[in-house]
């Protein structure tokens, strides 16, 4: 969905289309050319010239003759580019995310749960976060905790930021010895590997290699194969999606089919993990309107999407996904915010567990 270069619309009309957006998004009635005169100290007869050529653009719709004016999806794409302000957050509410972070610092799954309920709550929006991925990840060791006579855990670290963990029974009655033996054994071989490279052939030949020891270790050998296969996926927080019911855009069984697609983890983590060019200069947020998310079910939607790094590599995302008619800048300020937060919170738990 492109307009093409901002020049081709005059002064005049940029302000025109930036009132109607700020307006309809703040009121959520169609605009009309009476109150954008009043604010804009220009005649009814010339705004409304003006909105016509708006719409011929596809810039704005009327949707009933003798309505306003609202914006389409192309023109809310051009006022996001060009035309909005960038908002920064204010000091007291940055202290006020921050203590809500602060809350689950040092337990990266709970901080990230508590993200998208910080923003279901205060954009009204469904909200949702991933755990960091480890598919680019780096393996920064293995523990191993016994849990009874024949059982222990076997804990595998990312540098990701994320630790997995998978219980195993072994036929004989495992010792402190064997324990620093299944240790020493499998961080000299896992240790800066990538999470990637832990597959099924990979732990054949690794037990091939140890010899009489194998037989010892097949069982931590496959639990290790199935927490890095663990490690890989990112998991999925979402909240907020009953906000969604209280739209107008939401009715005549939309809503029922834009829940049905945030219920499907598959669907959802492919459309978050997608990547775009469509983020706004000096931001982190990726902003899809309408039909730019390719989905049927959500074409009556915005989709804002920020990802966040740890040490330095992309990790993981947190999002909102809500009406078109939304205060982007307000949405986009926040999710840039927190999106930065969330990813120093983990890189500085990660540094102080090396």
């Amino acid at each position: 969905m492109e307009f093409g270069p901002i020049s081709r619309l005059s002064q005049r009309k940029q302000k025109i289309l930036a009132a109607v957006v700020d307006a309809y998004v703040e009121t959520g009635e169609p605009v009309g050319s009476k109150v954008l005169a009043e604010q804009l100290g220009v005649s009814s007869a010339t705004i409304r010239n003006e909105m016509a050529d708006l719409a011929e653009l596809g810039l704005l719709e009327q949707p009933h003759t003798s309505a306003g004016r609202i914006p389409s999806h192309l023109g809310y794409r051009v006022y996001i580019d060009h035309l909005m302000g960038k908002l920064s957050i204010p000091a007291e509410e940055q202290r006020y995310l921050d203590g809500m972070l602060l809350l689950n610092a040092y337990e990266p799954e709970r901080l990230l749960e508590n993200v998208s309920q910080v923003l279901a709550g205060m954009t009204r929006c469904a909200a949702v976060s991933t755990t960091p991925s480890g598919s680019e990840a780096m393996i920064r060791g293995v523990q191993f905790v016994q849990t009874s006579r024949r059982t222990a855990m076997v804990i595998l670290m990312t540098s990701a930021g994320t630790m997995k963990n998978r219980i195993f029974r072994c036929d004989f009655d495992l010792t402190p010895e064997m324990m620093r033996i299944f240790f020493r054994v499998l961080n000299q071989h896992l240790a800066g590997l990538p999470v990637a490279a832990v597959t099924p052939g990979f732990i054949q030949s690794l037990g091939a290699s140890l010899g009489e020891l194998a037989i010892l270790m097949s069982s931590a050998l496959l639990a290790v194969l199935e927490v890095a296969r663990d490690s890989m996926e990112a998991e999925i927080r979402l909240n907020g999606q009953t906000n969604l019911l209280f739209y107008p855009e939401f009715t005549d069984g939309n809503a029922r089919r834009v829940m049905d697609f945030l219920e499907s983890r598959q669907e959802l983590s492919r459309l978050l993990f997608r990547k775009t060019e469509d983020s706004r200069a000096g931001s982190h947020v990726q902003v899809l309107i309408g039909e730019e998310i390719h989905r049927p079910e959500l074409s009556d939607s915005s989709l804002l999407v920020a990802r966040y790094a740890i040490d330095g590599q992309d990790a993981g995302v947190i999002g909102i996904l809500g009406p078109t008619r939304m205060d982007y800048a307000k949405v986009m300020a926040r999710l840039d915010y927190l999106a930065v937060s969330v990813g120093r919170m983990l890189t500085e738990l990660l540094q102080e567990e090396e």
